[in-house]
């Protein structure tokens, strides 16, 4: 079973000539902005495959050599499967850390004497444990010392580093802040192992692995600048989309404290490693035409004629040959011998991604529309991770569906509970008191008793309890209720609605298990009792608590194991990738955008106000501090003003969709 079948998700054929060049003088063209070398793979694991090896390399010459190999490795998401492929090459190829020492390159501070979640245990659980290497050669920054003794606690480790003649190969993951361990903007090259305090958005990303901010450290001991800077080899490796911004700015962008990934630059021997969609905004991957000849396809031509109109400040048919010669596009001129034609060529493409009807048109000519004219009516799945993700991100093109007559079901893989604050739950604790007063008059003990239970315990509960599973059970029933509400306000049918509580979820906690066999099987059933002609899925793999991704791998991987049955239906079924909460597609990447006028952008508005519990207390806002139905607004009228400036035709707004093929 398949269960990361989103790190394959290509949204451009890339062609390997912009990432694996045959030859120096190619890598030299095609890196001339780039300032750190970096090598780009098509997956996440191949990528990873390639920093474990050279892990593995190191390690076995120091052995040849009879030294130390002396190793500064990192925690989190990021090392994941480089450690899995290391454990692999110790166990099936003798791969020996007997002389390995690993030093620890942060720890969380203060951390409680018994605490579970330190980064040394996330280290040990994922790799340490499984080799045969001596305990007394791992080394780490402790987060249960004195404050007093800090200071001197990180001396003696800047030390024993020294001790061992210094670092042969440290292991970095970036930051959403460009941070590499958790040295914060501002940090200075010359720093040394010392106590941070953790900017907020990496306390944010540490709340994955702590249940909760309120229960996340506010500080950290971390390895300097000047520490990790003195190794003799360092790699840095980024995975996912979400890592794209800062990669460029680490690797393209000028040496400075705000991104201290950039320090890098200044190193012999770093280099870095990504997957595609990591390396996406670096100049050789969205703008290959600046380095070098192309290979030009539909959709590379689509982005080089959008981003010239944004550079000339003109709308696609007023472009000329003179805008295209002296921004690098003078390929284009001679393969379509003027701007007329690759002008109208990609007015044409753009005009025919817009469609009032993302069902398809009945009885309509389909030639140039997104969506197919037959079957319809189609039968239709929203799969939504979260239990409001459908009318925030395609609220507009559900109620379209619906209108449009087609068999709409909606499918929450989550129960959201998490996303509950205690005071909802409180609230309707009032209301089932004063409903039984009114109404129960036998006087039901178990409702008292299970009334009076709970609101004990939420009255007691401090910031580091967890939820009991009556709390998330009541919490994920709120949720619910206001997606069935929000299903009613657009006209779906309550059998039609379905709720999937996918296990992976249920953990009553941020950080969640990883996706099994359990949770594709819920999504595979569905989907083979409904055949639908249409899916529709989370395409926003930024949501910054990983659940949209896992939610999206889950309905791929059921997917997966229908064509492998070679499932009739999945041969007229299409997939749609929307966006919505946490970012939007690029225009040259849309293929389907539906119009959304005034009114049917304040009815997506109201839908979105239904889901109550997610609105000023919802308690994962994020660093954007508009509320979501504002986010979606915002969005979707920024999507429709960027065709309006493009010459297409002016609308109030647009939700947009890429088509996923199954791979």
């Amino acid at each position: 079973m398949k269960t990361n079948l989103t790190s394959q998700i290509k949204l451009t054929a890339i062609s390997p000539k912009y990432y694996r060049p045959e030859n120096a003088f190619e890598r030299s063209a095609l890196t001339r902005y780039e300032k750190i070398p970096t090598e780009i793979y098509e997956t996440l694991e191949r990528g990873a495959k390639h920093v474990a090896n050279s892990l593995a390399r190191v390690i076995r010459e120091k052995q040849a050599a009879g030294r130390f190999c002396v190793l500064a490795l990192t925690g989190g998401n990021s090392p994941y499967y480089v450690y899995k492929e290391l454990v692999r090459l110790h166990k099936e190829e003798g791969l020996s850390f007997r002389n390995v020492v690993v030093f620890n390159l942060y720890e969380y501070y203060p951390l409680a004497t018994d605490a579970i979640n330190s980064n040394l245990n996330s280290l040990k659980s994922a790799l340490l444990n499984h080799v045969d290497i001596d305990v007394h050669n791992i080394y780490s920054p402790e987060g249960t010392i004195s404050k007093e003794t800090i200071v001197e606690f990180c001396r003696l480790y800047e030390q024993r580093i020294e001790s061992y003649g210094g670092i042969d190969f440290a292991l970095l993951g970036i930051g959403r802040v460009g941070n590499i361990a958790f040295n914060e903007p501002g940090s200075r090259i010359n720093s040394v192992t010392r106590l941070v305090l953790m900017d907020h958005e990496s306390r944010n990303e540490a709340a994955k692995v702590f249940g909760s901010i309120e229960n996340t450290p506010l500080s950290s001991i971390t390895m300097g600048i000047s520490t990790i800077l003195s190794a003799k080899n360092i790699c840095l490796m980024a995975w996912g989309e979400n890592k794209a911004r800062m990669i460029q700015e680490c690797v393209e962008g000028r040496i400075t404290d705000t991104i201290p990934a950039s320090y890098l630059q200044t190193h012999n021997n770093a280099h870095i490693v990504t997957d595609l969609s990591a390396a996406s905004n670096l100049t050789r991957i969205q703008r290959p035409w600046l380095v070098t000849s192309c290979e030009w396809n539909d959709k590379l031509i689509r982005s080089a004629i959008v981003w010239l109109c944004s550079i000339v400040k003109k709308p696609i048919l007023k472009l000329t040959n003179k805008d295209y010669n002296e921004n690098g596009l003078g390929e284009l001129l001679a393969l379509y011998r003027s701007a007329y034609n690759v002008n109208i060529k990609i007015f044409n493409d753009l005009q025919h991604t817009i469609t009032g009807w993302p069902g398809g048109k009945p009885n309509a000519d389909d030639t140039y529309r997104p969506e197919r004219a037959k079957p319809y009516p189609k039968r239709v799945i929203v799969f939504s991770p979260h239990p409001d993700d459908d009318v925030i991100s395609m609220g507009g093109t559900l109620r379209r569906l619906v209108e449009q007559g087609h068999e709409v079901h909606v499918a929450y893989q989550t129960s959201g509970n998490i996303a509950v604050g205690d005071e909802e739950v409180v609230r309707f604790l009032h209301f089932i008191n004063g409903f039984n007063q009114l109404f129960d008059h036998a006087g039901n003990s178990v409702i008292n008793e299970k009334y009076k239970e709970i609101r004990q315990f939420l009255g007691d509960k401090k910031d580091s309890d967890m939820d009991t599973p009556d709390v998330l059970t009541l919490k994920g029933l709120i949720r619910r209720g206001e997606a069935r509400i929000a299903s009613s306000f657009n006209s779906i049918p309550l059998d039609r609605v379905h709720f999937l509580d996918l296990p992976f979820y249920e953990t009553g906690r941020i950080q969640k298990n990883p996706l099994g066999e359990a949770d594709v099987e819920i999504v595979r059933k569905l989907i083979a009792d409904v055949k639908p002609h249409q899916i529709f899925v989370a395409g926003d793999l930024a949501d910054p608590h990983g659940t949209h991704k896992v939610c999206t791998d889950a309905v791929f991987a059921a997917i997966d194991l229908e064509k492998e049955a070679a499932a009739k239906w999945l041969k007229e079924c299409r997939i749609w990738m929307y966006r919505g909460a946490w970012a939007e597609w690029e225009i040259e990447n849309i293929e389907m955008a539906v119009p959304i006028s005034p009114e049917e952008l304040r009815a997506k508005r109201n839908a979105i106000l239904k889901h109550q519990s997610q609105m000023e207390s919802a308690p994962f806002l994020g660093n954007d501090e508009r509320l979501f139905w504002q986010r979606s607004e915002d969005r979707n009228r920024a999507t429709a003003a960027l065709y309006d400036a493009l010459g297409l035709a002016s609308y109030e707004a647009m939700e947009a969709f890429v088509e996923y093929l199954p791979v």
